[in-house]
């Protein structure tokens, strides 16, 4: 065990606890003095959705108290744990005070990012006076952290249009419902987040975290922020910077310039490919790296559990999928981009093999 570093550790811990197929993803973040390497988990999307009385929906909250309880035997101890966003399905008090009981027994202190479930019912104010600012900022062991509200849309759609905010929750929370609204961090957030990076070396590594992806992915279902370049343009002079969010249920990563961007597996439930679903027309972008088919009869498929991986600036990812297969998502170096090591070519969703 002497001769072991602690990465070795943590991935002999990530296979352990790989078998088990659980929505957690433990980030470790390497640097050339060891002595300054820490981790942190990562959890997110919920969406606890409350019926009556004591009644939850079970799969759902029963992968929230997986997650925490595999977390809580990892070892070493993670630094910290973020959650990144969605404790709610319909935004209600009992569906958060039920996610934040659950999350509760988790043994490391806690940084939380809002997600649009949790806003939209009453824009966020029963969140924020649980758990305090919707954005805010820290440092760790060398590293700046970021929390963005990226959930956020134009005030005449969120004022204006609604009888009330049950009205305005649910349509946020439909899948792609036409009336619903792109979301976007605001000019509020991208002057804060000036002033904040503009104190910050630009050789410290950056980590940012935001609910939904700080690129555009795919308008009709929200994997969409519609001030991205501009928050992109912020992050460009840092020369590591790490995106992670959550919100897409499916395995993401892209590279654009020096911004790594990751997303994290819910867990609640899988998204399946947006050419699976008719609603509305797909105008998705060719992927490089899809997921794995969900299965829409059994419903922990592709919620997973991921072991990341950061390494001079780079993340690579493991996702173990329950009854699927493992998956490896890495930068290659050799060509600048992420690759996955074993679906690389394959860029025709599943589902149109059936």
């Amino acid at each position: 065990m002497s001769n072991l570093s602690r990465r070795d550790i943590l991935k002999g811990a990530g296979v352990l606890l790989a078998g088990s197929a659980l929505p957690v993803s433990v980030v470790e973040l390497a640097f050339a003095d060891k002595s300054q390497n820490f981790t942190f988990a990562y959890i997110s999307d919920s969406h606890i959705q409350h019926i009556k009385g004591n009644q939850f929906v079970r799969n759902w909250d029963r992968g929230l108290i997986r997650a925490v309880a595999e977390t809580n035997l990892m070892d070493p101890k993670p630094d910290f744990i973020f959650y990144g966003g969605d404790i709610a399905q319909l935004g209600k008090k009992s569906e958060i005070d039920h996610g934040l009981d659950i999350l509760s027994a988790l043994r490391q202190k806690v940084h939380y990012v809002m997600g649009e479930h949790d806003y939209y019912l009453d824009l966020g104010d029963y969140w924020k006076s649980q758990l305090g600012p919707d954005y805010y900022s820290f440092d760790h062991k060398g590293v700046h952290f970021v929390v963005l509200n990226s959930i956020i849309t134009h005030d005449e759609w969120t004022y204006n249009r609604w009888a009330n905010g049950t009205e305005r929750m649910g349509v946020m929370a439909g899948l792609d419902d036409p009336n619903g609204s792109p979301f976007m961090v605001g000019d509020k957030q991208r002057a804060w987040l000036k002033a904040d990076l503009d104190k910050v070396d630009k050789n410290t590594p950056l980590v940012v975290f935001s609910h939904s992806p700080l690129q555009k992915i795919f308008k009709n279902w929200n994997f969409w922020t519609d001030d991205a370049e501009q928050i992109q343009a912020l992050l460009q002079p840092f020369k590591k910077v790490n995106v992670f969010y959550g919100h897409v249920h499916q395995i993401q990563y892209n590279q654009i310039g020096n911004i790594s961007f990751q997303s994290a597996m819910a867990t609640a439930w899988p998204w399946p490919y947006p050419r699976s679903y008719s609603q509305a027309p797909s105008y998705m972008p060719k992927l490089t790296v899809p997921i794995n088919r969900a299965d829409p009869f059994f419903e922990r498929d592709a919620t997973g559990w991921q072991y990341i991986d950061i390494h001079s600036g780079n993340a690579a990812m493991t996702f173990s999928l329950a009854d699927n297969s493992t998956r490896t998502v890495a930068f290659n170096p050799k060509t600048g981009q992420p690759e996955d090591t074993k679906y690389q070519n394959n860029t025709i969703p599943p589902q149109e093999h059936y």
